[in-house]
This record gives structure tokens, C-alpha cells and sequence, in this order.
């Protein structure tokens, strides 16, 4: 990849732009928190040529909402599950709006 082509993807949330210690840094956190939530699997850092975790912005979100629940009291295990309770609830949320959205769409007489 080329100087040009990675300005293309200082947009992209889900690309692996920062290594573990800035991840840290920004998250106001250790490194072993952010291993941790890997290895409870709540995400999973994408590896340099050199074998260095990289992380995204999205991933970076994700642990936020861990380190929350963790400051909170929530041991680290139960925050990354609560974490990814939480995505499947919005997802099966966001699905069902779809589902009613296109319900709505094919039988409009059926829209109260």
C-alpha cells in the first residue's frame, strides 16, 4: 500500500490505523485491558507484518463501552459479554425495522 492509497482510509472505521500503546493512550487504559478484551474475544486487533496488534476505530469504540461497564464495577469477562449483547440487541433491532419497514412497503392498506 502506498503513501496515497492509506489517506484513502483515514476515513474507514474499520481500518487497523493505531498500534496498542496509542490505542491505550486513547482509551486511557493499559495494554493488558486491551488484551484482556481480546481475549475474551469482545475484538480482535488485526496483526502488523511485524506481528504488532493494530486496532480500528470501530474496535476502539467497542472496548470504550468495555472500559465503562469495567470502571463501573463489571469484571472485564461479564463487561465484554454485556458489550456484545448489547451489538446483537441493535442488530436484531435494526433487522426487525427493515423487516417491518418492507412489510410496510408490500401491503401499504396493511399500515395502521
Amino acid at each position: 500500500m502506498t503513501a496515497d492509497d492509506s489517506f484513502g482510509r483515514l476515513d474507514d472505521d474499520d481500518y487497523p490505523a493505531y498500534t496498542m500503546g496509542r490505542a491505550g493512550e486513547m482509551l486511557g487504559t493499559t495494554q493488558g485491558f486491551l488484551r484482556a478484551v481480546g481475549e475474551a474475544r469482545l475484538i480482535t486487533p488485526l496483526r502488523s507484518a511485524g506481528g504488532h496488534r493494530r486496532y480500528s476505530r470501530y474496535q476502539l469504540r467497542i472496548a470504550a463501552r468495555a472500559r465503562e461497564l469495567v470502571d463501573q464495577g463489571t469484571p472485564v469477562d461479564a463487561a465484554c459479554r454485556i458489550v456484545i449483547l448489547e451489538d446483537q440487541l441493535e442488530e436484531a433491532q435494526r433487522l426487525n425495522a427493515g423487516y417491518r419497514h418492507a412489510a410496510g412497503s408490500a401491503n401499504p392498506a396493511a399500515v395502521a
